[in-house]
């Protein structure tokens, strides 16, 4: 009896060390299992004969909005409008996707419809696509300044609503996209997923201080929210690879562009804001690399040709991995 006690007592012991170790194996590779998840769901409903994919599609192209708007109000309830503030290195980034967007569309103008005028056409999604609203969850992990990515996030959208009916109709000179239909339609995308969590957290915090603080309290809560929308993401990224229907070749290339793209973005912005110190460096990458790809893949579909929008799908394959090893170099570094 004395040692069945003994061993109970030692399991008992045991047990919560077991699971907190699982725990701590699921936080840390919340993102690979995410994604890995995401596209699973999908083959699987696709493949399967017995199963459909359609109504889970569905639920995910109208989930992820909301989900990102969750984690997003969850983070602007510790971000006060007054940290808000500009720095040198965000107009210098603006300038830097302004610049390059312009000039794959000037290049693009100039080559005939077929393989080498599609990728071009991914390169000028993925440098002028604004960054994610969950860019933040991930920068304030990794050691980076949330206040500054959420400042840059303004500017990026407001980038993208600008130059993007000015340059399409130049790339598609047959698309009926006007300036004002076109503007309203990004402004629209924008506000349901930007303004209005951002007008409702500083509307509690100013009338409702004591709910701001207990709200403030589950701000870590986003990077689990994010998790959750990222398998949606991924699941629509596999299934607008899936659904392209385009050759090897084409999938290939267009991987290799949305993959240099997003490591040349990642690195060019830590590189251009290296001097001002190592978070603004680290916010900097963040807003550079981190793409809303939902945005490419309605761009893509809606205003370019259909099948740039694989970049977008592969571009957030590439945008999570990037961050996924920076969170275990920064777990790596803080052990």
């Amino acid at each position: 009896m004395q040692i069945l006690i003994q061993n109970n007592g030692s399991f008992c012991k045991f047990a919560p060390i077991m699971l907190e170790k699982e725990i701590r194996f699921l936080k840390d590779w919340m993102l690979p299992v995410a994604m890995t998840t995401g596209a699973a769901i999908y083959l699987i409903l696709h493949y399967v004969p017995s199963f459909s994919e359609d109504g889970y599609m569905t639920v995910a192209r109208k989930v992820q909005p909301v989900l990102i708007s969750i984690m997003l109000f969850l983070q602007l309830n510790v971000v006060a409008p007054s940290d808000l503030k500009f720095h040198r290195w965000h107009f210098e980034l603006i300038a830097v996707q302004a610049l390059l967007f312009a000039a794959f569309a000037f290049l693009a103008t100039g080559i005939e419809d077929g393989g080498a005028r599609i990728l071009l056409e991914c390169a000028m999604l993925c440098f002028i696509c604004p960054t994610a609203a969950a860019a933040g969850v991930i920068t304030s992990k990794i050691g980076g300044s949330l206040p500054g990515i959420m400042t840059y996030t303004v500017l990026a959208d407001t980038l993208a609503s600008l130059l993007i009916p000015l340059m399409i109709p130049m790339v598609h000179p047959d698309t009926a996209l006007g300036f004002l239909p076109a503007f309203w339609a990004i402004i629209k995308r924008v506000c349901s997923i930007l303004v209005l969590p951002c007008a409702l957290a500083w509307f509690i915090r100013y009338v409702f201080p004591s709910l701001q603080r207990w709200l403030a309290r589950f701000v870590g809560w986003a990077f689990y929210v994010w998790a959750f929308g990222l398998t949606f993401a991924i699941s629509l990224a596999t299934g607008a690879l899936v659904g392209s229907h385009i050759g090897l070749l084409v999938v290939l290339g267009i991987a290799a562009v949305s993959m240099l793209c997003c490591i040349f973005q990642f690195w060019l912005g830590r590189r251009v804001a290296k001097h001002y110190g190592r978070s603004e460096s680290i916010t900097a990458g963040q807003a550079l690399g981190q793409k809303n790809t939902g945005f490419i893949i309605w761009l893509g579909l809606n205003y370019m040709t259909p099948v740039t929008s694989v970049a977008g799908g592969l571009y957030a394959i590439w945008h999570n991995l990037v961050n996924s090893y920076e969170l275990y170099l920064s777990r790596k570094q803080n052990n």
